[in-house]
């Protein structure tokens, strides 16, 4: 057998150290064979078919309507009874009555907005200063104007009571 270049053993890639041309011209293999590319192709395909599902699944960040109606206790402290009309007047109109969410702002009853998420801290800060659009695609809010201090403890209250009577709970948040 005549050639310009050694033949190479099965596997070796000689002068060809990935994929491309060896000296002769001729076609190199691939670092990776065939069944290793099929099995983190489906590898990768099923991590997008799961954060797929769990992206557009109700109640999560494409899907702020999830929760339609919100469960309303009958005993809400007198605090979040305070809260529950200072929400009715300044928050429900974009995030809806009882919380639920619209198509101008997401819910609070949803369980991104678990106290271990988004500390009561957060939604004061917000109201007060506006906050960036980081978890739905409702745009920025602005901060509310003419709340006080004590009124937005009392929205807050009210919307963890709201949480907890359809089943919203503290979890760690975890990066």
């Amino acid at each position: 057998m005549t050639s310009s270049s050694p033949r190479l053993a099965k596997g070796d890639r000689g002068s060809c150290p990935g994929a491309g041309r060896d000296a002769s011209g001729s076609t190199c293999v691939a670092k990776m064979d065939l069944s290793k590319i099929i099995v983190v192709a489906v590898v990768i395909g099923g991590l997008g078919l799961v954060v797929t599902r769990w992206i557009n699944a109700p109640g999560t960040a494409s899907d702020p309507g999830g929760a339609q109606a919100a469960h309303e206790p009958t005993d809400l402290s007198p605090l979040a009874s305070k809260g529950k009309v200072l929400f009715e007047a300044n928050c429900a109109a974009c995030h809806g009555q009882g919380g639920v969410g619209t198509d101008q702002g997401p819910p609070f009853i949803n369980d991104i907005y678990n106290p271990g998420h988004h500390p009561d801290e957060a939604f004061l800060v917000a109201a007060k200063k506006g906050v960036r659009s980081h978890h739905w695609n409702f745009g920025d809010m602005p901060p509310v104007e003419g709340v006080s201090d004590d009124d937005l403890r009392a929205i807050v209250k009210y919307v963890r009571e709201m949480q907890q009577a359809n089943g919203i709970k503290y979890r760690p948040h975890v990066m």
